[in-house]
C-alpha cells in the first residue's frame, strides 16, 4: 500500500503502508466507528498547492501529513459498530472531523465546531493514498452506477452546494456567478436548477463562456466588459478567490441583495467596504467547507444526473506524478481544469 506524505512544505515522499495489493491485506482492521475506504481518485484544488508551498494559514495544516480532501472510494472494510452493508458501496466523505457534542455541531454547523479545526488531508490523513480510514458518519454513499471519477469534485460541489443554500435563490430571481473554476461552473448549475430570470457569469476566462452557457448561463461577460450599468441582481455567488473578484460581486447586486463569498484571498487583502454594505443593505453570507446538509443537498443533485462534472476533469495522473500534478494546478495554464490523483494507476 502506497501513500504520499508532505513532510514539510516542498518535501513529500511516497511511503509503504501495508503489503496487500488490491485486497486491504497487511492494513489494520478500522476501529470502532470507522471505515476503510479504497480510494479512486484525489483531486488537487488550490489549497492543496498552499500545503505543498507552505503558504496555508497556521493551525490549518499539520505538518507531516498525507494531502487530499476531495476524493471519492470504495469501502473495503467497517469497524465495529459500523453496519456491514457499508461494504462493497461507492463513497465520498466529508473533511470537517467535528466533535459532534458542541453547540454548533449540534445545531448542524459542524464546520464551526468549536473544539477546533480538524480536516482530512490537512490535519489529518488524507486521500492520496490506496486508502483512506475515517469515521463512518462522515461518509456519502452514492448510488451504484456512479462515475466514481466525477464524484471526487463532490466535495468542491458541497461547498457550492452550502452556498446555494445561503443564497437562497428563488425562480424568478436576478443571479450571478463571479469566478469560472470548478467552483464557478458548479455554482452555475445550482443556480441554473432554481429557472432565474438571469444567470450572469462573470471570470477571467473567455474560453469558460461555451461552457457556462451549457451549464445555463444566459450572459456571460468578462471582468473587464462590466460597468456601472450592469447592476440590479439579487443574489450573487463569488468563487474566485480574490478580494477585487468580492468588490466586483458586490458592485452587481441591487440594494438589499445577497452575495455569498467562498473564495479565500490573500492575507492582508483589501475588503469590502462597509459603509457600501450599509447603505445599500447588502446581506453577506460566507462559506468555508460545507456542513452534512450541503454535502446530502449535492450527493442527491448528482445521483438524480442534475449535477454535471466530469466535462471539469482534464486531467488524470497516477500518485507517482504529484510533482507534475502541483505543478499543472499551478502553471496558469487555461486548458488546465481539475486534475485528479488516481492511487490505484489508471488502468
Amino acid at each position: 500500500m502506497t501513500a504520499l506524505v508532505l513532510d514539510a512544505p516542498g518535501a513529500f515522499r511516497l511511503v509503504e503502508t501495508g503489503t496487500g495489493a488490491g485486497t486491504g491485506a497487511g492494513q489494520p482492521a478500522p476501529g470502532p466507528g470507522d471505515a476503510r475506504v479504497r480510494v479512486h481518485a484525489s483531486g488537487i484544488c488550490g489549497s492543496d498547492r498552499e500545503l505543498y508551498q507552505g503558504n496555508r494559514p497556521e493551525g490549518y495544516v499539520r505538518y507531516p501529513v498525507t494531502p487530499g480532501h476531495e476524493w471519492s472510494g470504495t469501502v473495503e472494510a467497517v469497524g465495529a459498530g459500523v453496519p456491514e452493508a457499508l461494504v462493497g458501496r461507492k463513497v465520498v466523505g466529508e473533511g470537517f472531523r467535528n466533535c459532534q457534542v458542541c453547540d454548533r455541531c449540534h445545531a448542524g454547523d459542524t464546520t464551526l465546531c468549536t473544539a477546533g479545526y480538524e480536516e482530512t488531508g490537512f490535519t489529518q490523513p488524507g486521500a492520496m493514498a490506496d486508502t483512506l480510514t475515517l469515521p463512518a458518519r462522515l461518509l456519502h454513499p452514492l448510488s451504484d452506477d456512479a462515475d466514481l471519477g466525477a464524484a471526487a469534485l463532490l466535495e468542491p460541489a458541497a461547498c457550492i452546494a452550502a452556498a446555494a443554500l445561503k443564497a437562497r435563490a428563488r425562480p424568478g430571481d436576478r443571479l450571478a456567478v463571479v469566478g469560472t473554476g470548478t467552483l464557478g461552473m458548479i455554482a452555475v448549475q445550482f443556480l441554473a436548477a432554481v429557472s432565474p430570470e438571469r444567470l450572469l457569469v462573470v471570470g477571467t476566462r473567455p474560453d469558460r463562456e461555451q461552457l457556462s452557457l451549457d451549464f445555463g448561463a444566459t450572459d456571460f461577460r468578462t471582468r473587464d466588459q462590466l460597468s456601472d450599468q450592469l447592476s440590479g441582481y439579487d443574489v450573487v455567488i463569488e468563487t474566485a478567490g480574490s478580494a477585487s473578484a468580492a468588490r466586483s460581486s458586490a458592485s452587481l447586486l441591487r440594494r438589499g441583495g445577497r452575495l455569498v463569498l467562498t473564495g479565500i484571498p490573500a492575507a492582508g487583502a483589501d475588503g469590502l467596504d462597509p459603509t457600501d454594505l450599509v447603505v445599500r443593505q447588502i446581506e453577506v453570507q460566507t462559506v468555508f467547507g460545507a456542513p452534512p446538509a450541503a454535502w446530502s443537498h449535492a450527493v442527491r443533485v448528482f445521483d438524480a444526473g442534475l449535477l454535471t462534472l466530469r466535462p471539469l476533469i482534464t486531467h488524470e495522473l497516477p500518485l507517482t506524478d504529484f510533482a507534475s500534478a502541483i505543478e499543472l494546478v499551478g502553471s496558469g495554464d487555461p486548458a488546465v481544469g481539475k486534475v485528479l490523483l488516481r492511487p490505484q494507476g489508471l488502468g
